[in-house]
């Protein structure tokens, strides 16, 4: 039984970046810059942007965040990301997820200039994905795979994936077929989903219900990868994050598995920003050696 240390792993990751980065800077004179659009007054995504501008910052990187006003209109958006796209001091483009129903999400996703997209969402990025020649991959579903890697070989491995979101799940079930995994992409429809995790390698959980994995869907094989990020209240009625596994539960049966917070969460930072990093080098044609 082990933990996997995102927060260890990602400190280490972010080290060797921020080497690179200087690196740049000193060879190039070049800024790296990211923006993050942010709409509206949704307390977690505040929070989320927060920590990725504080992280970019750490690195040598920076993070300038647009926030507008919910009623922004879907043109007024449009016309902001071409204006981004078309700024050559702009390294890197996210939108904050998620954004208003008035505002057709793909159709803005794809705005986002492909050589931009640190998020890896707009839809030739994720086609080209799929396809096993990618360009940039999702942070979150890449923050996934850094965490495996840590700690196996991910060839001929059974994997099962809960969740089927354009965000995590499919562009991973991509990503490790990829590595030549064998990948069962499972959902709410899924049947007998509890037999289906039991004999499985790796364990990946992106269901956003709180402890729904419990040690009787697990084996002392399991790699287990915790996605989830759920606000609950404890037995002090205090608010507290969780996972979509009963880590507390699930830790002594296992082989490894990711707390929450402290997991997946600090490499999915870490993966934006090296995005941001390689996208830039591509844009503007350099090679660091």
């Amino acid at each position: 039984m082990k933990k996997i240390d995102g927060k260890f792993i990602a400190f280490e990751q972010n080290k060797i970046l921020k080497v690179k980065i200087d690196k740049l800077k000193k060879t190039h004179n070049i800024d790296l810059k990211l923006v993050v659009i942010l709409i509206g007054d949704n307390p977690a995504s505040k929070v989320y942007v927060k920590n990725k501008s504080i992280k970019a910052n750490e690195l040598g990187i920076i993070s300038l965040v647009k926030s507008l006003d919910s009623g922004v209109t879907e043109k007024e958006l449009l016309e902001l990301i071409s204006s981004y796209n078309n700024d050559e001091s702009i390294d890197g483009i996210l939108l904050q997820l998620p954004i208003p129903d008035h505002i057709n999400k793909e159709k803005v996703i794809d705005k986002i200039s492909v050589e931009k997209d640190v998020d890896g969402f707009n839809s030739k990025n994720i086609g080209l994905l799929a396809l096993g020649r990618p360009q940039v991959i999702p942070c979150t579903p890449l923050g996934c795979l850094k965490l495996l890697q840590s700690e196996t070989s991910l060839s001929g491995k059974n994997v099962i994936i809960i969740g089927r979101s354009n965000i995590v799940g499919r562009p991973l079930s991509f990503l490790l077929t990829n590595e030549n995994a064998t990948v069962t992409l499972a959902h709410s429809q899924s049947k007998n989903l509890k037999d289906l995790c039991k004999d499985k390698d790796i364990i990946i959980a992106a269901t956003g219900i709180p402890k729904m994995i419990t040690k009787d869907w697990v084996n002392e094989k399991s790699i287990i990868i915790d996605v989830g990020i759920n606000q609950v209240l404890n037995k002090d009625k205090k608010k507290i994050l969780v996972g979509d596994v009963d880590f507390s539960e699930v830790l002594p049966e296992v082989r490894a598995v990711t707390p929450v917070p402290g997991g997946v969460g600090p490499m999915t930072i870490h993966c934006l920003l090296q995005n941001t990093f390689d996208l830039a080098l591509k844009r503007r044609k350099i090679s660091l050696v």
